[in-house]
């Protein structure tokens, strides 16, 4: 069964590109495309898509925070949405991240990347643009969060502090298997109990957890665990 995917753009020939190149992947069919964010919000609750593309700067509400109702804090079954935009602003992407995005891409983004982010999206795991992730833990890694997260519920194992390190960094289960020689089964244990004792639903909610605890500064003077 396709992936069905609504998408949101104020410019038509955007929503028409984006429409052809998704259309084109395998398993993915865009069932919706909305003008604006008000537009997107009643197409996803009327269409359920397994995704939602949305753009940032839309008329009337913009894409965070089209994205905040649909999939932020409190709401009890929340839309994977993806933001996609033509504007590299670090504010941009922790906003749609704590809005409740699963990815975060730029427009230059070839169609492979695209779809790899929708996909993810829609299993549950998170995409960002590569070179955003970099950037991002440098900035963050200079300045913890640590004041607003919320304790973990039990304490976190060795084992689970790399596992945490490496989902923030913007690893696959499969790359951190590779890096920490392990399971692919063995991560996705870990990933869980760390939902669970971080009290949050999503990697990229992991990844917000390690960045506003100061984690990743630590880590980052560390390298990835278990390279050389």
């Amino acid at each position: 069964m396709n992936l069905r995917v609504l998408l949101a753009d104020d410019q038509e020939i955007i929503r028409s590109g984006l429409t052809a190149i998704l259309n084109a992947q395998p398993g993915i069919e865009v069932v919706g495309a909305a003008a604006d964010g008000q537009q997107a919000v009643q197409l996803a609750r009327a269409l359920c898509p397994d995704v939602c593309l949305f753009d940032i700067r839309m008329p009337g509400i913009d894409g965070l925070e089209a994205t905040r109702q649909l999939a932020g804090p409190g709401v009890t079954s929340p839309v994977a949405v993806v933001v996609i935009t033509t504007f590299d602003h670090d504010e941009y992407v922790y906003g749609a991240l704590k809005a409740g995005a699963r990815g975060f891409l730029l427009k230059d983004a070839g169609p492979e990347l695209l779809a790899e982010a929708i996909r993810a999206a829609a299993r549950g795991d998170a995409l960002i643009a590569p070179k955003i992730t970099t950037r991002l833990l440098a900035r963050w890694a200079q300045d913890p969060r640590g004041a607003k997260v919320l304790p973990a519920e039990a304490p976190l194992t060795d084992r689970e502090e790399e596992v945490l390190l490496t989902v923030a960094k913007g690893h696959t289960n499969e790359e951190i298997a590779d890096l920490l020689h392990v399971s692919l089964s063995t991560v996705k244990s870990h990933v869980a109990s760390l939902m669970t004792k971080l009290q949050v639903r999503n990697r990229v909610e992991l990844a917000i957890w390690a960045y506003e605890s100061g984690r990743v500064l630590a880590g980052d003077r560390q390298g990835d665990p278990g390279r050389k």
